[in-house]
Protein backbone atom coordinates (compact mmCIF):
# COMPACT_ATOMS: atom_id res chain seq x y z
CA UNK A 1 0.00 0.00 0.00
CA UNK A 2 1.09 3.75 -0.81
CA UNK A 3 0.65 7.21 -0.92
CA UNK A 4 0.03 8.69 -4.24
CA UNK A 5 0.69 12.59 -5.30
CA UNK A 6 0.52 13.29 -8.93
CA UNK A 7 2.17 17.01 -10.24
CA UNK A 8 2.76 18.28 -13.37
CA UNK A 9 5.79 16.38 -14.03
CA UNK A 10 5.18 12.61 -12.79
CA UNK A 11 4.17 10.63 -10.20
CA UNK A 12 4.95 10.48 -6.58
CA UNK A 13 4.55 7.08 -4.06
CA UNK A 14 5.29 6.46 -0.86
CA UNK A 15 5.36 3.33 0.63
CA UNK A 16 3.01 3.25 4.18
CA UNK A 17 6.86 1.38 5.13
CA UNK A 18 8.43 4.59 5.24
CA UNK A 19 5.64 6.09 6.81
CA UNK A 20 5.89 3.90 9.42
CA UNK A 21 9.98 4.71 9.69
CA UNK A 22 9.35 8.28 9.76
CA UNK A 23 6.29 8.21 12.51
CA UNK A 24 8.30 5.57 14.92
CA UNK A 25 11.67 7.65 14.64
CA UNK A 26 9.69 10.66 15.49
CA UNK A 27 8.10 9.19 18.41
CA UNK A 28 11.21 7.65 19.93
CA UNK A 29 12.93 11.21 20.00
CA UNK A 30 9.89 11.95 22.79
CA UNK A 31 10.67 12.60 26.65
CA UNK A 32 9.24 9.74 28.80
CA UNK A 33 8.65 6.91 25.59
CA UNK A 34 10.63 3.73 26.81
CA UNK A 35 10.23 2.20 23.34
CA UNK A 36 7.79 1.22 20.78
CA UNK A 37 5.45 -2.29 21.60
CA UNK A 38 4.86 -5.05 19.32
CA UNK A 39 1.85 -7.41 20.61
CA UNK A 40 2.69 -11.15 20.19
CA UNK A 41 -1.05 -12.68 19.16
CA UNK A 42 -0.21 -16.05 19.97
CA UNK A 43 0.57 -15.16 23.90
CA UNK A 44 -0.63 -11.52 24.48
CA UNK A 45 2.64 -10.63 25.17
CA UNK A 46 4.28 -6.71 24.58
CA UNK A 47 7.79 -6.72 23.23
CA UNK A 48 9.78 -3.63 23.07
CA UNK A 49 10.91 -3.35 19.49
CA UNK A 50 14.95 -2.57 18.80
CA UNK A 51 15.17 0.65 16.89
CA UNK A 52 15.64 -0.88 13.70
CA UNK A 53 12.45 -2.80 14.32
CA UNK A 54 10.08 0.00 15.36
CA UNK A 55 8.09 0.26 12.08
CA UNK A 56 6.32 -2.69 13.37
CA UNK A 57 5.01 -0.58 16.73
CA UNK A 58 3.26 1.59 14.04
CA UNK A 59 0.02 0.84 12.02
CA UNK A 60 -1.07 3.44 8.82
CA UNK A 61 -4.30 3.55 7.70
CA UNK A 62 -4.66 5.66 4.52
CA UNK A 63 -8.37 7.54 4.11
CA UNK A 64 -9.38 10.40 1.82
CA UNK A 65 -5.60 11.41 0.79
CA UNK A 66 -5.08 11.62 4.49
CA UNK A 67 -3.23 9.21 6.77
CA UNK A 68 -4.50 8.24 10.33
CA UNK A 69 -1.50 6.32 12.26
CA UNK A 70 -2.04 4.21 15.66
CA UNK A 71 1.14 3.80 17.25
CA UNK A 72 1.67 1.28 20.60
CA UNK A 73 4.26 2.40 22.87
CA UNK A 74 5.52 1.67 26.16
CA UNK A 75 6.10 4.84 28.48
CA UNK A 76 8.12 5.45 31.38
CA UNK A 77 6.99 4.85 34.95
CA UNK A 78 6.48 8.00 36.67
CA UNK A 79 5.77 10.57 33.72
CA UNK A 80 2.45 11.91 32.92
CA UNK A 81 0.64 9.80 30.16
CA UNK A 82 -1.29 12.87 28.95
CA UNK A 83 1.63 14.94 28.34
CA UNK A 84 3.72 12.40 27.09
CA UNK A 85 1.07 11.09 24.97
CA UNK A 86 0.26 14.37 23.44
CA UNK A 87 4.12 15.32 22.90
CA UNK A 88 3.94 11.99 20.76
CA UNK A 89 0.95 13.22 18.75
CA UNK A 90 2.12 16.50 17.75
CA UNK A 91 5.62 15.09 17.28
CA UNK A 92 4.70 12.47 14.82
CA UNK A 93 2.03 14.81 13.55
CA UNK A 94 4.45 17.55 12.13
CA UNK A 95 7.29 14.77 11.10
CA UNK A 96 4.86 13.03 8.62
CA UNK A 97 3.58 16.29 6.93
CA UNK A 98 6.46 17.81 6.82
CA UNK A 99 8.73 14.80 4.98
CA UNK A 100 5.78 13.74 2.86
CA UNK A 101 3.63 16.29 2.25
CA UNK A 102 0.41 14.10 3.33
CA UNK A 103 -2.35 15.23 5.84
CA UNK A 104 -2.20 13.22 8.87
CA UNK A 105 -5.75 13.25 10.03
CA UNK A 106 -5.19 11.51 13.83
CA UNK A 107 -2.69 9.92 15.43
CA UNK A 108 -3.89 7.24 17.72
CA UNK A 109 -1.79 6.11 21.46
CA UNK A 110 -2.01 3.07 22.08
CA UNK A 111 -0.42 2.51 25.45
CA UNK A 112 1.00 -1.03 25.61
CA UNK A 113 2.71 -0.80 29.08
CA UNK A 114 4.39 0.74 31.53
CA UNK A 115 8.22 0.65 32.23
CA UNK A 116 10.46 1.14 35.18
CA UNK A 117 14.12 2.19 33.90
CA UNK A 118 17.24 1.77 35.71
CA UNK A 119 19.51 4.18 36.90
Amino acid sequence: MSVKFQNEIGTIHINTDVISTIAGAAAMECYGLVGMASKSAADGLVKLLKMDNIQRGVKIHLEDNSIIIDLYVIIQFGTKISVVANNIIDKVKYNVENQTGTKVKKVNINIEGVRVLEV
